[in-house]
């Protein structure tokens, strides 16, 4: 393994903390509620969704949770400005910890951010997310919901290779870079998601990962499961080879530093923690072995597993 040179930031979230070297901290679960074509939800555009199936799905993650030691943040997708507000209140009645708030265009975004903060539940936000196109009112609605925390996406079209994502985090030029952004919004918990393009992308993934905690000691993740539903050939698979390369795909990240993983739908909890807690368990031993660092919390998967 290894320990990185720059001072690596640990964001305390609602109680979720994220971020630090390799082996102190277990990887944060993002799993996902309320998307196009999740099973409870039974109407995307008013936002009217089976209750029990969801407080059932929000039970099961959390006791796997509970299991391996790898702390969860529910993220809240919506398609609809009136949807994600009544999904937003659902998720913060039912539970306790941080959610994000994940709307597919800038009007959802907006509506969900601005909602939160009449609320009171700025705090336990992650806005999802800002992109190196966010809108000047995306930014003001952040800022003025005084929303603290944020995924900043490292989405380059022009540029989809591992050069290509990290170059979106500074300024150049005329364009500006996701820190300028995210500081703009007030954002001081930056959460940095390397984009996952395509089928192969783990490994590239992985690599700007590393390289952004080596510059800028962020805690760096992505929604590798991406990678996994865009595989046509995933189809072809039977079971027992769909949840191995579903597995590897996520502990990839992990292997080069990555602090959190967007695994997809909640339903996929039981198959996803156990690998990530596995190799999560790896890390720490490792640099325990070697660096000195140890867990910084006694929930961690390495004393689960081991123990």
């Amino acid at each position: 393994m290894f320990k990185f040179d720059v001072e690596q930031k640990i964001f305390d979230i609602a109680g979720v903390k994220v971020g630090g070297q390799p082996g102190q901290l277990p990887t944060v679960m993002v799993g996902s509620i309320f998307y196009l074509g999740d099973k409870v939800l039974q109407d995307d555009r008013e936002g009217r969704f089976d209750r029990e199936g969801a407080e059932e799905l929000l039970r099961l993650e959390s006791e796997v949770s509970d299991r391996t030691g790898n702390p969860r943040i529910i993220d809240v997708c919506g398609a609809w400005p009136k949807a994600i507000i009544k999904c937003i209140d659902f998720i913060s009645e039912v539970t306790e910890g941080p959610f994000m708030v994940d709307g597919t265009t800038a009007e959802v975004r907006v509506a969900a951010a601005r909602h939160v903060g009449e609320v009171g539940l700025s705090e336990r936000v992650v806005f999802n997310s800002i992109t190196p196109e966010a809108k000047p009112e995306e930014l003001a609605a952040i800022k003025d919901a005084k929303i603290k925390a944020a995924i900043l996406l490292t989405f380059n079209s022009r540029n989809m290779t591992v050069a290509g994502r990290f170059s979106t985090l500074k300024d150049s030029g005329e364009r500006r870079g996701l820190l300028s952004l995210a500081s703009e919004a007030g954002v001081d918990k930056m959460l940095v998601d390397t984009t996952v393009l395509d089928v192969p992308d783990p490994g590239p993934v992985a690599k700007t990962c590393y390289l952004v905690k080596k510059e800028y000691g962020l805690p760096t993740g992505a929604g590798v499961h991406n990678a996994i539903d865009r595989w046509v050939a995933r189809k072809k698979q039977d079971q027992v080879t769909y949840r191995v390369n579903n597995a590897v795909a996520h502990v990839t990240p992990i292997l080069m530093g990555a602090n959190f993983l967007l695994y997809g739908p909640l339903r996929r909890a039981p198959e996803i923690y156990p690998a990530c807690a596995l190799a999560d368990a790896y890390v720490s031993y490792s640099m325990r072995q070697e660096y000195g660092v140890r867990p910084l919390t006694n929930n961690h998967p390495v004393f689960k597993i081991f123990s």
